[in-house]
């Protein structure tokens, strides 16, 4: 459905820090040949999630309101992503658990990074 979701950062190490921490356990890995303004990820899925600075030379801001999903492949994928997570410096917004999802239920985790943007991950049970 989408090409690519960006977010917003005023510090690339801390948010390449924070972003390969959570990712990697669900196979999102950073482009090492991105250009140098920002970090680009990407799995086997068609699609990108980049954080960078603001083009318009602005301070980045987390939107209110807004959560971005991840895929996982596994429920335990969803606890590394949540436990790697809160070790890089990630709040945490909603424990590893089951959670009702219309007609089945998933497992799910939900995390503030360290920019204050809400991302999870969910796998399906």
């Amino acid at each position: 459905m989408f090409t690519h979701i960006v977010v917003g950062t005023n510090d690339l190490d801390k948010a390449a820090r924070f972003y390969d921490a959570v990712l990697g356990p669900l196979g999102l890995q950073r482009q090492k040949n991105a250009p140098a303004d920002r970090h680009v990820y990407v799995g086997a899925e068609a699609g990108a999630f980049l954080v960078m600075r603001p083009l318009d030379g602005q301070r980045a801001a987390a939107g209110n309101g807004g959560t971005i999903g991840f895929r996982a492949p596994t429920p335990s994928a969803v606890d590394a992503f949540h436990a790697a997570g809160l070790l890089a410096g990630g709040l945490d917004e909603g424990a590893p658990g089951p959670r009702p999802s219309g007609d089945r239920m998933t497992y799910g985790a939900y995390l503030r990074s360290p920019e204050g943007h809400k991302i999870c991950a969910f796998a399906r049970l």
